[in-house]
């Protein structure tokens, strides 16, 4: 195993801090092995080896700034591969979210020291612990990440989606993107400058070197950051069966969410309908959509149409559904167990092995 330092500095900070309050409030003996491995372990940025009795308990470690249900439950997904406990490091963490990781069984560890770690030999709860004032304040790095703007989300997706978008024209990454065209090069200054790709794209040399690491950003801040912008709508239908026959060539539209990970897995019975819009005539469309398979608006409806922020050549993509990356986002981001675990199994034969 490669033993470096995080490449993120600010992780990297909170690590240690979050371990040395642990040390602090339990008076445990902690071993840290930080990550920068190319490949499965970027999944995660660090083990963890507790001594107790002289008895050795090992975690895998996610650092991350959590702010709601659906991310503890993608640091689960993220990290139950490996053979270690899975440990949640984050600046800090609401008595929901919390109880959401005992929930999930997901220890967890933050700033101040509250801690929650569960095994069958021992068990760890630290509640009340206050952030002293004077320490580093993590949520600097978060607020000015600029990973974080629905325009870099929308770049980050073209490149995932397609290796050959890394090394084109600026001006084909733009309108395969949907942005302007001088945020291209402020997307790729970003990428390098927070070690995700390696190259400047003079020789055709540039690639991304921690793309499961990338993918499980894009996949944390979609919902957040760029879905809420893409006008979504609501709506439910007194005909339960007009989905399964649609004609999505007749609307430009394209399946996301439940229906997509039916197609993709033969798994998943749909109970949440997802649509996105493309082309010209999106609005045209959209009512035809609607009159003709007799939508009615509902604001809690199990409906949803959003508007396509990509433009790609979809001969690249099964033409009923969007890419898969979009189809894992979407069911991780509902939090549905349903959904969970078929995202799951999306990512370990459609992603992450493509990725390999």
């Amino acid at each position: 195993m490669n033993k470096m330092e995080l490449a993120n500095i600010k992780e990297n900070e909170m690590l240690d801090q979050a371990i040395d309050a642990l040390r602090q409030a339990a008076g445990l003996d902690i071993e840290v092995t930080k990550l920068k491995i190319h490949g499965f372990l970027n999944k995660a940025d660090a083990f963890i080896r507790v001594t107790i009795n002289q008895k050795i308990y090992a975690f895998v470690v996610e650092v991350k700034h959590v702010d709601r249900f659906a991310m503890v439950a993608q640091v689960k997904h993220q990290l139950e591969e490996f053979e270690e406990r899975p440990l949640l490091i984050a600046p800090k963490l609401t008595d929901a979210a919390a109880d959401k990781c005992k929930e999930l069984g997901l220890n967890f560890i933050d700033l101040a020291g509250n801690a929650y770690i569960n095994t069958p030999d021992f068990f760890i709860l630290i509640k009340g612990q206050k952030l002293d004032q004077h320490q580093n304040n993590p949520m600097n790095y978060f607020k000015g990440n600029k990973a974080l703007t629905p325009t870099n989300l929308r770049m980050v997706f073209a490149l995932l989606c397609n290796a050959e978008m890394l090394n084109a024209p600026y001006r084909e990454i733009a309108k395969v993107a949907g942005i302007a065209l001088g945020a291209v090069g402020w997307g790729f200054n970003d990428l390098a400058a927070r070690a995700l790709t390696l190259g400047d794209g003079k020789k055709n040399d540039r690639v991304i070197i921690q793309q499961e690491k990338l993918i499980q950003e894009w996949v944390t801040n979609y919902p957040i950051k760029l879905r809420p912008k893409l006008n979504p709508r609501r709506f439910k239908a007194n005909n339960l069966e007009w989905w399964k026959n649609l004609d999505v060539g007749r609307y430009e539209v394209q399946w996301g969410g439940e229906v997509a990970a039916d197609r993709l897995t033969n798994y998943l019975k749909p109970n949440f309908f997802t649509l996105y819009l493309h082309g010209k005539d999106l609005k045209k469309n959209m009512n035809k959509l609607i009159v003709e398979n007799r939508l009615v608006p509902d604001p809690k409806g199990d409906i949803e149409l959003l508007e396509a922020f990509w433009d790609f050549d979809d001969a690249d993509f099964l033409p009923e559904t969007v890419p898969t990356l979009l189809v894992y986002a979407d069911l991780i981001a509902s939090n549905d167990p349903r959904n969970l675990e078929t995202a799951k199994m999306i990512y370990e034969k459609l992603i992450q092995h493509a990725n390999h």
